[in-house]
């Protein structure tokens, strides 16, 4: 009888059929949370996406910075203020977050991946008109509709932007835009991140957090989804069982599966290489949306 692989073997043998069918498709990734901000998991986060190019997958990168946001606001006596998990915007707060995401964490996350041996080029929703944006209004209590300021939401996404840079580079793009006047809006990043997959038709999004995936019980972590189609995510957010910050999340994965992307994914971004977990391994973790 023929010896068990060594478990590092195994892993590769796991990883084999995934890299086969992934190899040549795009992947978005929303890069967010943890693994933004602590230095092993930014280490790991950029090896994974390295990784994913040398094997011939196409990955493109979304980030927020809603944390590094909120330290410059604070630090500037801004106020801060969240209604259904989107950061209430004057021009002020425009401002900081387009200097924090584009002049900051963007160029930060190019380095990165840089160092670890690939191209990548740093992006915002102004670059190329890549994102068309408009202001976003969203419900309140009283059946009306609420004005958030500068929040917008993406009219359009030009994939021949992206499309052209990833041919050879990594685009990691920024979350903010412009509407049509020119005026800048903040958007949210899992909203970004899910209009640009469902606009390139990828075959995956994954939607990085602190958290294990969607919980029935925030406050219970057994209570993990492991597996969830679109119907059942537009049910709970029409009775408004689903708030917080995973409200923009789900309606985000939601979205892209109907645009066309094969399959979201919400994965715990405080484990290393999550990222590799939920794409190359039987098993994967997180919380896994299809139609």
């Amino acid at each position: 009888m023929a010896a068990a692989p060594q478990p590092q073997v195994a892993t590769l043998l796991e990883a084999l059929p995934y890299i086969r069918e992934f190899s040549g498709s795009t992947v978005v990734i929303k890069y967010g949370g943890a693994a933004m901000t602590e230095e092993s998991l930014r280490e790991a986060f950029a090896t994974d996406v390295v990784l994913l190019k040398y094997v011939g997958i196409n990955p493109v990168i979304v980030h927020g910075g809603g944390p590094e946001i909120t330290d410059y606001m604070n630090r500037l006596g801004l106020e801060v203020e969240f209604v259904q998990g989107l950061r209430v915007s004057d021009e002020q707060t425009v401002e900081v977050a387009k200097m924090v995401l584009v002049g900051k964490l963007n160029k930060d996350i190019v380095l990165r991946i840089n160092r670890h041996g690939q191209p990548a080029v740093g992006l915002c929703g102004d670059d190329g008109s890549l994102f068309e944006v408009r202001k976003q209004l969203v419900p309140d209590s009283s059946g009306g509709e609420r004005d958030l300021g500068f929040v917008g939401t993406i009219a359009r996404v030009d994939v021949e932007v992206l499309n052209h840079i990833a041919e050879d580079y990594i685009p990691v793009v920024a979350s903010v835009g412009s509407d049509a006047a020119g005026a800048s809006y903040n958007v949210n990043a899992d909203e970004s991140a899910g209009a640009v997959a469902g606009a390139l038709r990828a075959h995956k999004v994954v939607f990085m957090t602190d958290v294990e995936g969607w919980l029935a019980d925030r406050s219970d972590p057994s209570s993990l989804v492991s597996e969830v189609d679109v119907a059942t995510i537009r049910r709970e957010l029409e009775r408004g069982a689903i708030d917080g910050g995973m409200l923009p999340k789900l309606k985000a994965c939601a979205d892209a599966v109907e645009a066309g992307v094969g399959f979201a994914h919400i994965v715990d971004g405080r484990k290393p290489h999550s990222l590799l977990l939920e794409l190359f391994t039987d098993a994967g973790i997180g919380t896994k949306i299809s139609r």
